[in-house]
C-alpha cells in the first residue's frame, strides 16, 4: 500500500514538472516573436532621399549648363584693357607683352600667368593683373626706377634697392653717376659685401638727392676702392672727394659748410679728404695735370 502511494506522488511531481516546462517553452516562443516590418515609413524614407538626390543633380547639371552659356556668350569678352604705373613702358608696351588681346573671354585668361609674363620685362619689379566684370581686365605694374649706372664691362641701371636690373642701351638715358669697382660676377653671385656695398652707395645717393649745396648733379662718379672706401668724383673738374666707409652724412655736412668757396676752384683741386675728425683737408696743387697742360 505504502509503494503504491509512494508511487502516485512520484507521479504527480512529474506531472508538474512537464506543465512548467511546457509553459517555459511557450513564453519563450512569445518573446521570440519577430514584429512586422513598417513598410510604409520605409518607403516614404526611401522617396525623401531620392528626392534630395535628384534635386542635387538637377542642380549640378543646370549649374554647369549655365557656366557653359556663360562662356559661350559675349557677355564676359575683353573689351577693354586698362594699364596703370608705366613710366618707361608704354601702355601699348605693357599690353603687348600681357598678350591679352580683345575678344577673349576673360575666364579663360590666366592672370598669375600674365603678370609673370609682364614681370619677365627688366623694367618691371611686379605686376598685377585683375577682372573688372564684365568685360575689362586691369594691369597695374610697379617698374623700378634707376638712381645710378654701373658699369660692370657693360653698362647697367642700378635701382633704388641697389639691384643690378638692365643692360642699357641707345634709347636709354645716360644722365645718372656711375658706379665703378664692381665685379660682375660677384655682384651675379649675390657677394654679400658687394650686396652692401651697393645699398650703401644707395643711401648715399638718397642723401646727396636731398642736399642744396653739394647736390648730387655735381657727382659724376662714385668709386668703390679695393678696401671698400667709397670716393666721389664731381662733375667739374672731376675732383675726389674721399668719403670712406662710413658716417657719409656728417662728413658731407661740413663739406657743404665751405663748399660755396671751394666750387669755384675745383679746377685747381686735386683731392678733398673728409675722413679727418671735424676737418675738411683740401690738397690745392696738382702736379700731373699742370704737367699736362
Amino acid at each position: 500500500m505504502q509503494d503504491w502511494i509512494n508511487k502516485k506522488a512520484e507521479a504527480m511531481r512529474d506531472l508538474k514538472k512537464t506543465q512548467k516546462t511546457k509553459r517555459k517553452v511557450r513564453q519563450n516562443r512569445k518573446k521570440g516573436q519577430k514584429k512586422s516590418l513598417p513598410l510604409r515609413k520605409i518607403l516614404h524614407r526611401a522617396l525623401r532621399v531620392g528626392v534630395v538626390v535628384f534635386s542635387g543633380a538637377l542642380m549640378v547639371v543646370g549649374s554647369f549648363l549655365v557656366v557653359q552659356l556663360l562662356l559661350a556668350s559675349d557677355m564676359f569678352r575683353v573689351d577693354q584693357v586698362s594699364v596703370a604705373g608705366g613710366a618707361h613702358l608704354s601702355d601699348e608696351q605693357i599690353i603687348a607683352l600681357s598678350d591679352v588681346q580683345t575678344g577673349l573671354n576673360t575666364f579663360e585668361l590666366d592672370l598669375d600667368l600674365i603678370g609673370n609674363k609682364i614681370a619677365e620685362n627688366p623694367w618691371v619689379r611686379t605686376a598685377q593683373v585683375q577682372r573688372v566684370f564684365p568685360r575689362q581686365i586691369d594691369i597695374r605694374i610697379e617698374e623700378r626706377k634707376p638712381v645710378a649706372i654701373i658699369n660692370l664691362g657693360y653698362l647697367y641701371y642700378l635701382d633704388e634697392q641697389g639691384e643690378v636690373f638692365k643692360v642699357l642701351d641707345a634709347d636709354d638715358s645716360l644722365d645718372y653717376p656711375v658706379v665703378t669697382g664692381f665685379d660682375y660676377q660677384k655682384i651675379k653671385q649675390c657677394d654679400s659685401s658687394c650686396v652692401d656695398d651697393l645699398e650703401r652707395i644707395v643711401a648715399l645717393l638718397q642723401d646727396l638727392k636731398e642736399r642744396e649745396q653739394f647736390k648730387l648733379e655735381q657727382i659724376s662718379e662714385i668709386n668703390r676702392a679695393a678696401n671698400g672706401r667709397l670716393v666721389l668724383f664731381t662733375l667739374d673738374g672731376g675732383v675726389k672727394i674721399r668719403l670712406g666707409h662710413d658716417g657719409f652724412g656728417k662728413k658731407l655736412d661740413r663739406l657743404e659748410q665751405i663748399y660755396a668757396e671751394l666750387k669755384p676752384r675745383l679746377s685747381i683741386l686735386d683731392y678733398i679728404d673728409l675722413n679727418v675728425d671735424e676737418k675738411v683737408i683740401v690738397r690745392i696743387e696738382r702736379p700731373t695735370r699742370a704737367a699736362k697742360g
